[in-house]
């Protein structure tokens, strides 16, 4: 049941994710893009876009959740941390969580549940991580 949990997490985050992708980009859901595509800010939209979308679909699981992890950090201290040190006060709480629980799914991989593991075994699988308790 943990490693079905697993993949339900990794969905979710994804979904959420990419809907901050595709409001930067094109100004869905509820706002207006307005956002110069060569710039930090549009990297972000791209990698928050597509990034979202590897992720939602359980592809390069990994080294996708990595990367995404660190656009959060890098997010965090750009934008969030010039306004004081606690997420809370600051607004960066997302940015935190995201940038944590990207990593965490970089480290243990993506579930049962993705392309990832359909594809074949390998990195990606989740029994190639040590990681018992996700059975």
């Amino acid at each position: 049941m943990g490693a079905r949990l697993l993949s339900l997490l990794r969905i979710v985050a994804a979904f959420t994710y990419m809907a901050h992708g595709t409001q930067k980009l094109f100004g869905f859901p509820g706002g207006v893009a307005h956002v110069q595509y060569i710039s930090l800010y549009g990297l972000a939209g791209v990698i928050e876009t597509a990034g979202g979308l590897f992720l939602l679909l359980g592809l390069f699981t990994r080294p996708v959740a990595f990367i995404t992890a660190g656009e959060m950090a890098v997010a965090y201290f750009l934008v969030h941390f010039r306004q004081g040190v606690w997420p809370l006060l600051n607004h960066g709480e997302l940015a935190v969580v995201y940038c944590f629980l990207f990593l965490y799914i970089a480290a243990v991989g993506p579930g049962p549940w993705s392309l990832d593991r359909v594809l074949g075994p390998g990195d990606s699988d989740v029994r190639s991580t040590g990681a018992r308790h996700f059975r």
